[in-house]
């Protein structure tokens, strides 16, 4: 099976690009069961901007993201981020790093069942340096009525919505976001998506978003196509599309 070239990347030279990642490789395992889920990734993303990643799966997205994330190291190559050099970093130094600048929103909430909404949100600002109120993160994804509410006493929307409360209440430079919408009906992703959209165009939060649903990819400043462990394809949109207008 023919591979395909690695991709060049458009440079956005008008901008301050928050990563800049070169020559990225992954390999899981060795010899002939060895995984190449990265294969010479380059990637810069910039400042405020909003990407969607698009890719089946085994395309090498959550690689990459958690990679960007200090959740994984590469096998090879360099993630710059802003004047941190993560590839070079300690486990102490990526823990700081995760800590004081990202956000993550996964697929699966991961709340903790016996605190409230707002607990749940406040267990992250106590931690940070910097922080909104509780209330101001969940306020600012639609959650201002339901801050003493369980996770039992929520939907699967509403809970998504208190994870991504919490994962910008420390306010994160970078929001990374792995198939949030992933385990949702088409209307609540969609809540959910508006949510993640009013972070970024409020807070400036520099917001990826990885998903194998072409749909959502109207809604971003820049679309990335992953295969085969490299970015294939890359396309700008001239004009974003409101989440509610968007072709399901």
């Amino acid at each position: 099976m023919a591979v395909a070239e690695p991709m060049v990347l458009e440079r956005n030279t008008g901008q301050y690009a928050v990563f800049e990642a070169r020559g990225l490789t992954k390999v899981y395992g060795t010899g002939e069961v060895a995984v190449h889920a990265l294969r010479g990734v380059d990637l810069d993303l910039y400042a405020g901007e909003f990407v969607v990643l698009l890719g089946h799966s085994g395309s090498g997205k959550s690689t990459l993201l958690n990679i960007l994330g200090g959740l994984d190291v590469p096998t090879g190559g360099t993630v710059r981020y802003r004047d941190h050099i993560l590839t070079a970093a300690s486990d102490t130094g990526l823990t700081r790093y995760r800590r004081e600048h990202v956000g993550f929103v996964f697929q699966f909430y991961n709340l903790i069942p016996s605190l409230t909404a707002w607990e749940n949100v406040a267990l992250i600002t106590e931690m940070a340096a910097q922080s909104m109120r509780p209330e101001e993160a969940l306020g600012l994804v639609g959650l201002s009525q339901r801050l003493d509410h369980f996770p039992s006493q929520l939907s699967g929307g509403e809970q998504q919505r208190v994870a991504i409360a919490r994962a910008i209440a420390k306010k994160p430079d970078v929001l990374l976001c792995d198939e949030p919408t992933g385990a949702l009906d088409i209307q609540t992703g969609m809540q959910v998506l508006e949510a993640i959209e009013t972070v970024n165009r409020t807070l400036g939060t520099t917001t990826a978003v990885i998903t194998h649903n072409a749909s959502i990819a109207g809604m971003a400043d820049r679309v990335l196509t992953m295969a085969d462990g490299r970015i294939v394809a890359e396309r700008r949109n001239a004009t974003k599309v409101a989440v509610r207008d968007l072709s399901w």
